[in-house]
């Protein structure tokens, strides 16, 4: 199983506003930026998630980006001259696993999230994967439950294999409100 974008889904690659494109191994500073500005509303929901860059993980997660840009796994919308979001695609227990999906706020709302959950789906389905996992918290509407309006499921803990239960604990151990990580995952 590849976790490979090899080409944006048919009908959502080009949007009136964006288009769709493979992001390169030197974009880790767009991915970023992205990151960034979708971040405010973590804060602005009350979590303290402004790690420094040299933080443990600051730095394993934007190992993680770099690693995905460089397998050719991470899908970017651009407008014009600006990148307004994007979706990383990584390996897991050797199964699909949604890295990362942000959008600038001023671009959320729109449909740019569901188009790059689906450019992942179909990136999965391409390399083989027979589902598609991710780690979220499950108490704010732009996580589980927006997850599950797009077929994803809440996985047990001991369903999960021992590279998603390490990313989990990881998450549980340096972000806000660790008992509200959880594993969903969508059938493909």
């Amino acid at each position: 199983m590849h976790a490979r974008v090899q080409n944006p889904p048919r009908g959502a690659a080009t949007r009136a506003d964006f288009i769709l494109r493979i992001g390169h191994a030197g974009e880790l500073a767009t991915l970023v930026d992205i990151d960034d500005d979708a971040c405010v509303l973590f804060v602005q929901a009350g979590f303290d998630v402004d790690l420094p860059p040299h933080h443990p993980y600051t730095r394993a997660e934007r190992a993680r980006w770099q690693r995905c840009l460089g397998r050719g796994s991470v899908v970017i919308a651009d407008a014009g001259e600006t990148s307004i979001g994007f979706a990383a695609l990584d390996l897991l227990d050797g199964s699909a696993y949604l890295e990362q999906l942000s959008v600038r706020r001023a671009r959320m709302r729109r449909g740019l999230g569901a188009v790059l959950i689906a450019s992942a789906i179909t990136g999965a389905m391409k390399g083989g994967a027979e589902s598609l996992w991710l780690t979220t918290y499950d108490h704010l509407s732009w996580n589980r439950p927006y997850y599950e309006r797009h077929g994803f499921e809440r996985v047990a803990e001991s369903k999960c294999g021992p590279d998603i239960l390490r990313e989990l604990e990881n998450q549980r151990h340096w972000l806000p409100f660790p008992e509200r990580r959880i594993v969903m995952r969508r059938s493909l």
